[in-house]
């Protein structure tokens, strides 16, 4: 495959006053943005711009620009046009962000009332009364009331994993050591060892439910090693993490949990935005999932990061990094990305405009990767280059759509030769797309000289061939005839019977009895 495409110019206005706050983010070129009658603010690669809604906008991008523009949910966002940093950790969670935010995509999440339902323990219920009732060991705990305990305890819940001794704490909030061990026993009941514990255990339900692989989630709340949290949890909860994982997929997912962990990276997001030098880097992407679903027309989906899969039926199509899936219309599928995995839809094609009834997968090396991006946001949001033609994707795979659909039909290789084999199968099921083509001597020549047939027998071979397998997809003879150019459904049959020896029914019977 040769190189990509250059990139053009887009832009993007908005209609009237913006309800809604807008983030562009600028990976890779500049962006010059206008907010009101205000002077135009250029954004370079590695910034991003906050504009918050009530504003009118206009983003225009130079050539080799990559932007993303992003709706992201956070709380207590600047209220005026702020430009600022984005740390390259921030850069492919605000990729998978803009994934989820124009796809069917969504983290595992499960309510807290099932989590704590399935590790409730059986027993005794916990003290009550006073300040130092015990809480039961499935909640959160308690956050102190004293000023210093409760600094300290809003740390420990934004990063559980920060790791200061108490001797530490005591100097930060200017307070001594054991104040501020006093304050966490009579405000919770807890000593400040194990509401750490109690903190960090619960940030692990979370992420673990919120769809993180165990190894991520011991790291990421402050555990020195796998077997280490797994016994604290086991402790804790009598179970592993695995198990827990395994029980909860049982039950019905939720998207309050999964809301709830979203609004704390928003909230980092915000700080990030400011610059005030207490942002995270966010945590690794935790597995999505598409529930099963079908869409009107082929959909394009691209693996910029890690890998997943497409499931259709029992049918397992895998994707690694740089694969692009057509994923056909009309066809119940799921897809899923694994863990710290990003994808990007890169568009759609009509089935008037791509004949495909099974997954069509091509390999992009990273070359690709700006212009692929460019792709998706293209056409999934309002920044677009002049004259977009959605159709354009189509030309990316026409050898892979052809090969696809002639199968063992040899391809001529001289190049216009070859130009008229694939307007030939790109249009086959069109009007007139199966006609009679008026084709100069030499390509008449080359045809059976690099095919051994003419073309007229070329195309009655591929047609064939395209109908044998919608066939043993389990399409009706009479919509195939359709598909392939044709008329009436006794011609093709007809024809099908002398090409293969069977009629379309007898073979389609026959296939379907060696499964």
């Amino acid at each position: 495959m040769n190189g990509p495409p250059a990139i053009p110019a887009a832009s993007a206005r908005s209609a009237g006053r913006a309800v809604s706050p807008l983030l562009l983010w600028v990976r890779t070129g500049t962006a010059q943005v206008r907010v009101d009658e205000a002077a135009t603010l250029p954004v370079r690669a590695g910034e991003g711009v906050w504009i918050p809604g009530g504003f009118r906008h206009e983003i225009v991008t130079e050539p080799g620009t990559v932007a993303f523009p992003l709706w992201p949910e956070v709380g207590a966002p600047p209220s005026e046009t702020t430009r600022f940093e984005v740390p390259e950790g921030w850069h492919d969670w605000l990729i998978q962000q803009f994934n989820l935010q124009v796809t069917p995509f969504s983290g595992l999440g499960y309510s807290w009332e099932a989590i704590a339902d399935l590790l409730r323990r059986p027993g005794p219920p916990p003290t009550t009364g006073g300040h130092n009732a015990a809480p039961a060991h499935h909640d959160p705990p308690a956050t102190p009331k004293a000023e210093v305990a409760r600094a300290v305890a809003e740390e420990l819940l934004r990063d559980p994993a920060l790791d200061l001794t108490i001797q530490q704490w005591a100097v930060w909030v200017l307070s001594s050591p054991r104040t501020l061990l006093r304050h966490f026993v009579a405000d919770t009941g807890l000593t400040f060892e194990q509401w750490r514990l109690r903190c960090r255990l619960c940030a692990a339900v979370e992420l673990l439910a919120t769809g993180y692989g165990v190894d991520a989630v011991a790291a990421r709340v402050g555990f020195a090693s796998r077997n280490g949290f797994t016994r604290a949890f086991r402790q804790q909860y009598e179970m592993t993490p695995r198990e827990f994982t395994g029980a909860l997929a049982t039950r019905a997912p939720n998207n309050d949990l999964a809301a709830s962990h979203a609004a704390r990276r928003g909230n980092d997001l915000v700080r990030m935005m400011r610059g005030d030098g207490t942002s995270v880097t966010p945590d690794l992407l935790p597995q999505v999932r598409t529930p099963p679903h079908t869409n009107d027309s082929h959909v394009l989906s691209w693996v910029y990061r890690g890998s997943g899969y497409l499931e259709i039926g029992a049918q397992r199509y895998e994707r690694q990094r740089g694969v692009a899936t057509w994923i056909p219309a009309e066809v119940e599928h799921v897809t899923v990305l694994r863990q710290d995995s990003v994808s990007l839809p890169l568009g759609n094609a009509s089935p008037r405009d791509l004949q495909m009834t099974a997954p069509l997968q091509v390999q992009f090396s990273p070359a690709w990767d700006d212009y692929l991006m460019f792709c998706s946001v293209s056409a999934r949001s309002i920044l677009q280059p002049d004259g977009y033609d959605p159709r354009h994707l189509l030309g990316l795979f026409t050898e892979q759509v052809a090969a696809r659909q002639a199968l063992a039909v040899p391809m001529p290789s001289e190049p216009r030769a070859r130009k008229v084999a694939l307007h030939y199968l790109r249009h086959i099921g069109a009007p007139d797309g199966s006609a009679a083509h008026d084709l100069p001597t030499d390509l008449h020549r080359a045809f059976r000289a690099e095919t051994g047939m003419t073309f007229s027998r070329w195309r009655y071979a591929a047609r064939m061939r395209i109908a044998r397998d919608l066939l043993l997809a389990g399409a009706k003879p009479s919509a195939i005839a359709r598909r392939v150019g044709y008329a009436h459904l006794p011609t093709f049959s007809a024809a099908f019977l002398r090409f293969h020896g069977l009629s379309p029914r007898e073979y389609q019977e026959r296939e379907t009895e060696k499964l």
